[in-house]
C-alpha cells in the first residue's frame, strides 16, 4: 500500500508540472486490467502523457499527429490502435489474448485508451507484456493493475523489464 500511495504521490507532482509547463521528469504510463465476470471480458485501460505518446508516434510513424483535434479522430484512431497492439500483449490462463481496440480520449494531460478481451469465462492468470514508450524512454516505468472482484495485483515495471503475470 505505502508503494502505490508514493507512486501516486509522483504521478501527481508529474501531472502539476505538466500543468505549470515544466516539463515532466517522470516516464510513467498506467495500464489497469479488469475481468468482467458479468460480461465474460477483460476490460483494458492505458493511460499515458499526451505529449509522450504523440511524440512517439509522430517519431515512429513520420507524420502530423494531433490526438486532441476532432478533425483527425479517425486517423489517430489507427494509429493508436497500431502503437497499442504492437506494444501491449496479454494472455489470459496462459493462451494469447486478441486485444480490441475500443478507443481513445484525452483527459488533461493524458491520454487514455480502452482495449477489451472478449470470451474469457474465468481467470486464474494474466500476463501482461507491456513496451509501452519503450522505443522513446531508457527510463520508462509501467505501472500494470490486474483486477478479479475484490482482488488487485499491481506492480511496477521498469525499461528493460516488459513482463508481469497476476495469479488468482
Amino acid at each position: 500500500m505505502y508503494k502505490l500511495k508514493y507512486i501516486l504521490l509522483l504521478l501527481c507532482c508529474a501531472c502539476y508540472t505538466v500543468k505549470a509547463g515544466i516539463k515532466h521528469p517522470l516516464h510513467v504510463s498506467t495500464t489497469e486490467i479488469n475481468f468482467n465476470a458479468k460480461d465474460k471480458s477483460l476490460e483494458v485501460s492505458c493511460r499515458i502523457f499526451s505529449d509522450d505518446f504523440e511524440a512517439i508516434l509522430a517519431k515512429l510513424y513520420k507524420q502530423k499527429i494531433d490526438l486532441g483535434n476532432a478533425d483527425m479522430k479517425t486517423e489517430m484512431d489507427g494509429l493508436v490502435k497500431k502503437y497499442l497492439l504492437s506494444h501491449l500483449q496479454l494472455k489470459a490462463n496462459g493462451k494469447a489474448a486478441v486485444l480490441n481496440y475500443i478507443g481513445f480520449e484525452i483527459d488533461h494531460e493524458a491520454t487514455n485508451i480502452y482495449l477489451e478481451v472478449e470470451k474469457i469465462t474465468a481467470i486464474r492468470s494474466v500476463e501482461v507484456n507491456d513496451t509501452i514508450l519503450y522505443d522513446m524512454f531508457d527510463d520508462q516505468m509501467s505501472i500494470v493493475h490486474v483486477v478479479k472482484g475484490s482482488m488487485r495485483k499491481s506492480t511496477k515495471i521498469l525499461y528493460p523489464e516488459k513482463k508481469f503475470t497476476a495469479n488468482f
